[in-house]
């Protein structure tokens, strides 16, 4: 039973969700703040919240009946029947106590308890975030099923991860680390972005109307491209701005594969053959964070 809660999990989706602590906590170092701890439960809490949503997902999609035999990607656990309903919602129960565990030690351990102002705001956004990853497709007014998948993406996948990990170590926020959180923030919508472009025609079906339902295959190709490009100029322009050596432009290497999926979309005629595509974009997110942190540090 065991191994379908991991397959369940969706362990492949994991280095996406911490690049942008990676992102975060290198410029914190490269800034001369760090603490590993704070580093190591940052991405514990992060992991945590990202099983949450996977978890969510299996059970929103599944008793939707969303998950049916129309789907491209890997089946899920309660439309194959290894798991139930009813196990999954305490799964989901148990990630929560577990990464609410793990948050709130880390955000005691990052400020204090003197530090009541952050304290606060950083526990409301722990709040946010276990509850953005549930709502996504659990529950009558899933956002997932609205068309705003893609702004809470962008938010907690950039902005958030980005920005709230290195206040973590910096206690301050330089606002040209929004440009860094907008290139993590993008190219997550990205895979996001594949999955629907993947899923649209089952989605049409099932009544989820993503933006990709929205806007039509055609129009979301070109939303693609545009998240792509503007993630590499967003990156560009904080190594000119920070610029100290030529090693900050390591992150260009992750825009070759990068550029071989824009092509691989471009040429795409069947939306559904665009499944691959997803992890290659995933993984060359998380290269990106790796090349990125690389950059400033070395």
């Amino acid at each position: 039973m065991i191994k379908h809660y991991i397959k369940a999990a969706r362990l492949r989706t994991l280095p996406l969700s911490v690049s942008g602590i990676i992102v975060g906590s290198s410029i914190a170092a490269s800034q001369g703040y760090f603490n590993i701890v704070i580093c190591v439960l940052a991405l514990l809490t992060t992991i945590g919240f990202q099983i949450i949503s996977n978890f969510a997902n299996d059970y929103g999609d599944g008793v939707k009946g969303t998950d049916n035999e129309d789907r491209i990607g890997p089946e899920r656990a309660i439309q194959s029947g290894v798991i139930t309903p009813s196990q999954m919602l305490s799964a989901i129960k148990i990630a929560v106590g577990l990464t609410f565990v793990i948050a709130v030690l880390l955000i005691y351990i990052s400020f204090g308890k003197e530090d009541f102002l952050n304290l606060f705001i950083f526990f409301i956004l722990g709040v946010m975030s276990i509850v953005a990853a549930i709502k996504y497709t659990m529950g009558k007014k899933a956002y997932g099923y609205s068309g705003f998948g893609d702004f809470f993406v962008f938010i907690f996948f950039g902005l958030v991860s980005v920005c709230g990990s290195y206040y973590l170590f910096a206690k301050q926020l330089d606002f040209t680390i929004f440009l860094p959180a907008f290139s993590i923030g993008l190219l997550s919508i990205g895979v996001l972005n594949l999955n629907n472009m993947r899923d649209r025609e089952s989605d049409i079906k099932s009544g989820k109307k993503t933006l990709v339902v929205k806007i039509g295959s055609e129009f979301a190709k070109y939303y693609h491209y545009y998240l792509l490009i503007a993630s590499f100029l967003f990156a560009l322009l904080y190594a000119m701005i920070h610029y100290k050596s030529p090693f900050q432009f390591l992150f260009i290497i992750a825009y070759i594969p990068i550029t071989r999926h824009f092509m691989v979309v471009y040429k795409n005629s069947v939306l559904k053959l665009l499944d691959p595509e997803l992890k290659k974009l995933a993984i060359s997110t998380f290269l990106f964070s790796i090349l990125f942190g690389l950059g400033l540090i070395l």
